[in-house]
């Protein structure tokens, strides 16, 4: 039998939803304009139970006739330190990555602009620490370091399917970065950590009709590290939007 929710407990829960969930809630809405992509995290252990609550809020995706392209494996740990030097060797001796997903060649002119001004923006940032020929170094190996993250997910579809499964990935991304802010974690999507793919499929048991598409760096961020100081811009919504009849 349903229990009924009378009028006074229901203004309680109108007014301070948590009278009923038990806790603070994180608002999406802040959620959404506090999270940055991380690029320095403390050592600090992920325990297995939080990345697993972070995966199953996440799992609540929707995806075209609800097919859940996505398949995910997370990494930490010993093996990931495996992965993590693996990655830096090969990125010493120069040799170049070969991700399962194609990067793009160019960009249209207006998005190879924002590209261009957000690189010389953590550029300058940078600089206040650091020499000026030391930055690029650096930035590089943070990257292929995968930026001192404790935990690394990554995700997968089969290799057949097309782009409308990858929109579904994207969306399963935002849910996990999202997700995981509500553990006070924070977040890293970066093709930096999917360049060498047989690495990471020798490492992990994927299977070679899954392509590894994103990886995600998952942990405590170093609110100190001047790698964490920058912030992005967005277009004005009157900009990138378009709304009629209303």
């Amino acid at each position: 039998m349903l229990e009924k929710l009378d009028l006074l407990n229901f203004n309680k829960w109108y007014s301070n939803p948590t009278y009923y969930l038990g806790g603070d809630v994180m608002n999406v809405i802040d959620a959404l304009n506090s999270r940055y992509t991380c690029r320095a995290f403390k050592q600090d252990r992920v325990a297995m139970d939080t990345v697993i609550k972070i995966l199953d809020a996440a799992n609540r995706t929707p995806s075209w006739g609800n097919t859940q392209p996505w398949n995910i494996y997370v990494v930490a740990g010993d093996v990931l330190e495996e992965l993590r030097n693996g990655s830096l060797e090969r990125f010493s001796q120069k040799i170049v990555g070969k991700p399962d997903l194609p990067v793009p060649q160019e960009w249209p002119e207006a998005l190879k602009q924002r590209y261009v001004t957000v690189g010389k923006e953590r550029y300058d940032l940078l600089g206040q620490e650091l020499e000026q020929d030391a930055i690029i170094n650096t930035v590089q190996d943070r990257n292929y370091r995968f930026f001192d993250a404790p935990v690394v997910v990554y995700i997968c579809m089969d290799r057949n399917l097309t782009a409308y499964s990858m929109f579904d990935l994207g969306a399963l991304s935002q849910s996990i970065m999202l997700a995981a802010q509500e553990y006070g974690l924070e977040t890293a999507p970066a093709i930096m950590l999917v360049q060498y793919p047989d690495l990471i499929r020798r490492a992990l048991a994927i299977p070679e009709e899954q392509a590894i598409v994103l990886g995600i760096a998952l942990g405590y961020g170093d609110s100190s590290s001047i790698h964490n100081q920058h912030r992005t811009a967005r277009r004005p919504i009157q900009e990138v939007s378009t709304l009629k009849g209303f």
